[in-house]
């Protein structure tokens, strides 16, 4: 199977994924980058491919019989085709993604009150995981900057928070990164959006640890300033069948005068049984 009029076609440097490697990687990698090719599989055509992409603004572009096919992915699911063998999968913009590492300092993101500290940021990141073909959830995402380091690490990434204003935060703060995050301006629906890879949850509130947990991903993370969070939020992991551990950070950080006082911050993280 040539791939070359797909790449001329993407204007841009692409990834190649193969859909017989498993549908969901192929799709999480398509949705956390700018230009990527699917290879397809047996029982695995564009419909699977559009169907997956719901929520994510993406062009299609189909090679069909050695013709190409540009569309909308909600075309793709209902089209009838001859012999498709691959789909590009385009975002509007080029992502322009940076290395020049991770758990970036607090002022790299713009935020109403403060992000959650770099310190505390690296070792949240460690626990879920984040990388390419999976898909994590950034829960009472506030301004974003944990779901924004997924991305950058290249994991697809949902963030959900309910207030309007801290999803502008969220959309500025993945676009000045390079990356890109959808952002659903809501309490968390569990059952509306893919299944996640691993989920972060900013703050300890109980309906959103247990909302998290019913979608069975491997790795649940929870950071919470609040003690009278903690209990509830290990044992609503624990009925949900994860095995779970937790510290406290403090992460005093050195001034010119001496150590800047610290809020201490818990994580939990449970791993699915």
């Amino acid at each position: 199977m040539s791939l070359e009029k797909l790449r001329e076609a993407a204007g841009r440097p692409v990834e190649v994924v193969d859909a017989a490697d498993g549908l969901r990687p192929a799709l999480n990698v398509c949705r956390a980058r700018s230009a990527v090719i699917v290879r397809l599989a047996d029982g695995i055509g564009p419909a699977e491919v559009a169907a997956g992409l719901t929520g994510w603004r993406r062009t299609l572009v189909v090679q069909d019989a050695g013709e190409l096919v540009f569309l909308d992915p909600r075309d793709a699911v209902t089209r009838r085709w001859t012999s498709p063998d691959a789909v590009l999968c385009l975002a509007d913009n080029e992502f322009l993604q940076s290395n020049d590492g991770w758990a970036l300092p607090d002022d790299a993101f713009a935020s109403r009150t403060h992000v959650l500290g770099a310190e505390v940021r690296a070792f949240a990141l460690a626990r879920l995981a984040p990388r390419p073909g999976v898909l994590v959830w950034d829960v009472l995402a506030g301004s974003g900057a944990v779901g924004v380091e997924c991305a950058r690490l290249g994991a697809a990434v949902i963030a959900v928070e309910p207030d309007p204003v801290q999803c502008v935060r969220i959309i500025a703060n993945a676009s000045a990164h390079g990356v890109d995050v959808r952002v659903e301006e809501s309490e968390l629906d569990a059952p509306s959006l893919p299944r996640p890879d691993a989920v972060f949850v900013g703050r300890g509130d109980l309906a959103a640890v247990k909302a998290s947990a019913a979608a069975s991903a491997r790795r649940v993370v929870v950071a919470t300033e609040r003690v009278d969070e903690i209990v509830p939020a290990r044992d609503a992991l624990v009925a949900a069948g994860y095995e779970v551990e937790g510290s406290q950070w403090t992460a005093s950080r050195l001034l010119d005068s001496g150590f800047a006082p610290a809020v201490p911050v818990t994580v939990l993280w449970g791993t699915k049984k």
